[in-house]
């Protein structure tokens, strides 16, 4: 029924280009056609003053750092669960924003007016440049007679910079209908220089009156969301709903975050333009066009980043001075299909066919010359799957994940092979998706626990999906037998604090109790460390 309604939205929103064009011009330019609208040079003017509601009830955000340079974000909202947020169907909005070295704004760095346009949904991005490198300043936005919530943020250290120490929070995965951001609340509070967030920020699946898990008997969410995300107004609507938690608002106004998509800010386990169940590519398209669209609305993003169509370029480089570079990765938009069907299949000639990749030929060319040229202490791969060969049981021959890489061995062997190559004695993966923490050893071969230890990976647990989760779950014991190379595995919510400095690699594993109740406490429930020069991970 579900799959049913699915193709009657989509094809809905195709019926809007014309049968005849819909069936002749590509995927792409279908989905282009229908979901990008630009800004009219003649739109009427909004009055800020005329705003009679709060317009910032989503917050704000900061993200992408530079030395001298950081974007801003805000949506103007003042009915959020409406569609349009309750603003003009068309039309734009002043809004002025400020970014201080005080809090109080008393020393003012940078200003300046930009306009929300109805065509982006009013949401405001600012490219705010012209700042000096790694300090932190405060930023907020007026419209009318309102002005947002402030946020603090952090420009990153001058280029060549011998820096002490970075520190950065890892999170994905939350599902609000699985519980609530608990996680965030305590993220907000660490003293971290930036976020990463690798991945489901938002989920397609609907979301009932009483918010799912979390079970309100204090309020009634609309009908509206009661429903799986097809449309670029459903994606905008679900970014509502998400951004208006507080937690999550906490989180962005405490750092600066990096972002990366995952499956589920478009569909599950999508691959490159095939949707779960195998649907037309055309269809599929105008669906991942709405998703991205609404993606780069919501985050805070540069304008390079903005999608044209059904395709956005993700993947990104940043750098921390000399200490680390950071090569953020999207595995889900150029990947091939998953072999054998997805799910949990047993390596073979699909899956182990050297043509497959998870990152697409342009990404990892791309990925491979930065380790050429880095002359960074630490090389950071931000990114959404289980990077390590993780077995499901203690068999010789047993079962892997064919979404993870590995369902992608040639791809994984050649990003070690381009480690070994550039000689980069510091390689740290960073990874979400599964819903619980893992500490992995990364192996040159994954089969013989003796071989190089060529870098580490943290795996981040969600920060509300799966529920309330377990310490241990019931293949706790089976996976830490059957993955010698695997040295944590814990399957509460929460998330991971990371330091990087000459010495070594830290990571705090943290976790809360539950996320079907407020306000449960914070616990660290494990912590690794890898030395400088000499990668695999010892608990301390």
């Amino acid at each position: 029924m579900a799959h049913d309604s699915h193709q009657r939205a989509i094809r809905a929103a195709a019926a809007t280009l014309g049968r005849r064009r819909f069936l002749t011009v590509t995927g792409a330019a279908a989905a282009l056609a229908f979901t990008t609208n630009l800004p009219s040079a003649h739109a009427a003017q909004v009055s800020p003053h005329a705003l009679a509601d709060n317009p910032f009830t989503l917050g704000v955000a900061s993200g992408d750092p530079l030395p001298d340079a950081v974007v801003l974000w805000t949506r103007l909202a003042p009915r959020p669960y409406e569609p349009g947020n309750g603003l003009p169907e068309k039309g734009t909005v002043k809004v002025e924003w400020e970014i201080a070295r005080d809090e109080k704004f008393r020393r003012v760095a940078r200003r300046g007016t930009v306009t929300a346009h109805a065509e982006f949904n009013y949401t405001v991005h600012v490219d705010a440049k012209g700042l000096e490198p790694g300090r932190v300043y405060w930023y907020r936005f007026k419209a009318g007679n309102w002005t947002s919530p402030v946020g603090r943020t952090r420009t990153t250290p001058s280029a060549g910079a011998k820096v002490q120490e970075v520190r950065f929070g890892l999170v994905s995965c939350q599902a609000y209908h699985d519980g609530y951001f608990t996680a965030y609340r305590h993220l907000a509070q660490e003293d971290l220089d930036a976020v990463f967030h690798v991945g489901d920020y938002q989920y397609e699946y609907a979301v009932n009156a009483a918010g799912g898990a979390r079970n309100y008997t204090d309020r009634t969410l609309p009908a509206v969301f009661n429903k799986e995300t097809m449309t670029l107004g459903d994606y905008r609507l679900r970014y509502a709903l998400y951004k208006s938690d507080e937690d999550l608002q906490a989180a962005h106004a405490a750092f600066p975050w990096y972002v990366t998509w995952d499956d589920h800010e478009t569909e599950n386990n999508y691959a490159g333009d095939i949707d779960e169940n195998g649907g037309p590519s055309d269809e599929f398209l105008i669906r991942r066009a709405a998703a991205y669209r609404a993606y780069w609305e919501n985050m805070p993003l540069r304008m390079p980043q903005q999608p044209s169509g059904a395709d956005m370029r993700l993947y990104r480089r940043f750098h921390y001075g000399k200490l680390a570079q950071f090569d953020i990765l999207d595995t889900r938009q150029y990947r091939s299909n998953q072999a054998y069907g997805d799910g949990w299949q047993y390596p073979g000639p699909e899956s182990e066919d050297p043509s497959r990749t998870l990152t697409g030929t342009a990404q990892e060319r791309w990925l491979l010359d930065g380790f050429q040229r880095s002359t960074a202490t630490w090389n950071v791969l931000p990114q959404q799957v289980t990077f390590s060969q993780r077995k499901n049981t203690t068999a010789a021959r047993s079962k892997l994940s064919m979404d993870s890489w590995d369902g992608y061995p040639a791809s994984r062997e050649r990003i070690l092979a381009g480690v070994e190559k550039a000689g980069l004695d510091n390689f740290v993966v960073l990874t979400g998706d599964v819903h619980v923490h893992y500490a992995f050893d990364i192996k040159k071969d994954f089969d013989d626990p003796g071989s190089r230890t060529l870098g580490v990976e943290f795996v981040g647990t969600s920060v509300s999906s799966g529920k309330d989760g377990a310490d241990k779950p019931d293949n706790w014991s089976t996976y830490m037998a059957a993955n010698p190379h695997m040295k944590f595995y814990n399957g509460r919510r929460g998330y991971v604090t990371v330091s990087l400095d000459e010495e070594r690699a830290r990571a705090d594993y943290k976790t809360v109790s539950a996320v079907t109740t407020q306000g449960a406490p914070l616990t660290t429930a494990a912590s690794f460390v890898s030395e400088a020069g000499n990668p695999g991970l010892k608990q301390v």
